[in-house]
């Protein structure tokens, strides 16, 4: 292929800064083109996108904010999250034509990529190359780094989930399981309970849309109280469990997706029992824990070839579906990760 011929590149463009509820609309498909060869004086690589990660901090790269952990996103330019690709031209040394990569990229069909330093190369094929996204990615990393580094579980200790289905919450219920752990877990619909107990292996799950007090359900299920609170959710879900937390436990505050939407974020009404209780509530992000990636293969991998962990997908085909996947996180939409497949090669 000639250096400068160029190919058609659908892609999904951030239209503007996002206020109130996170819709369809804010983003829409375009066809642009792009050079499938690097270009000189680069040290980057262009990829061809497989499968893109739908994930609830997107929606705050979509919000004109300041102090964030995450850059907000430019207005007019394609919106970028984790994905896994296939590399097709690179000029970079750590990586060469044909390698199969996960990390962050454009929501296009292909993207060039200037500093593929934050990329991995992904070694092991032999499971199912969208896990990447999920199990073996950025909610991988979540889930091991806020459960085992944050945490500091003990095996006996109650832990309680909330947005347990989900591609963070499912690995936190099966690592306290593996550990030893009474896992209890929440989420939004009957289907998804049943998959949590029937199917993740927790030891109890509720649906919180049915109880119209978090506190009392939340004492039904731990009578002696929880050591540990994975939390995603925030909001009404953490005030409750801040009442029923036991001495010295450990909350990871992982994400606070009942919050993302709103234009006024709910207050939170019984910290005090963070200090009668000398609770450690820590916030936390995967890629502060990315030098323990090799850790979470060691852990995780043969595991899923033995079929002692599963993980629930919920997959989309097709780029231009990807906005309808991303918003309906917001509403509960999706049953385990949502994947959206570009390609499948």
């Amino acid at each position: 292929m000639a250096e400068t011929e160029e190919v058609s590149n659908k892609q999904i463009i951030f239209r503007d800064y996002v206020s109130g509820p996170l819709k369809e609309t804010d983003m829409v498909a375009r066809i642009g083109t792009i050079g499938l060869k690097v270009p000189e004086g680069s040290t980057g690589v262009v990829v061809k996108n497989l499968y893109l990660s739908c994930d609830p901090y997107m929606v705050n790269r979509m919000r004109k904010s300041e102090g964030s952990y995450s850059q907000s996103y430019t207005p007019g330019s394609p919106i970028a999250g984790y994905g896994v690709a296939r590399v097709l031209d690179s000029r970079h040394p750590k990586f060469k034509k044909g390698d199969l990569v996960w990390g962050t990229t454009g929501w296009e069909e292909y993207s060039l990529i200037d500093a593929p330093e934050t990329l991995f190369k992904i070694e092991n094929t032999d499971v199912p190359l969208s896990y990447y996204t999920g199990i073996l990615g950025m909610p991988g990393m979540t889930a091991y780094a806020g459960f085992y580094e944050v945490c500091s579980p003990k095996k006996g200790e109650y832990v309680f989930i909330s947005a347990a289905s989900g591609a963070v919450g499912q690995l936190v219920g099966q690592f306290a399981k593996i550990l030893g752990c009474f896992v209890v877990g929440t989420a939004g619909t009957k289907e998804k309970v049943d998959l949590l107990k029937n199917k993740l292996g927790f030891d109890e799950a509720f649906n919180y849309k049915e109880e119209s007090d978090l506190v009392a359900a939340l004492k039904r299920y731990f009578p002696d109280g929880i050591d540990i609170y994975f939390e995603n959710v925030g909001g009404k879900m953490l005030d409750a469990v801040l009442v029923n937390m036991r001495p010295h436990g450990r909350i990871a505050v992982c994400g606070m997706i009942s919050q993302y939407n709103l234009s006024q974020p709910e207050g939170v009404h019984n910290l005090f029992n963070v200090i009668a209780k000398r609770i450690r509530m820590e916030g936390f992000v995967a890629f502060d824990y990315y030098h323990l990636y090799q850790k979470l293969l060691d852990t995780i991998l043969h595991r899923i070839k033995e079929g002692k962990i599963v993980y629930l997908e919920d997959v989309v085909e097709g780029l231009e579906n990807g906005p309808a996947a991303l918003v309906g996180l917001f509403s509960g939409r999706n049953v385990g990760k949502q994947v959206v497949v570009v390609a499948r090669e």
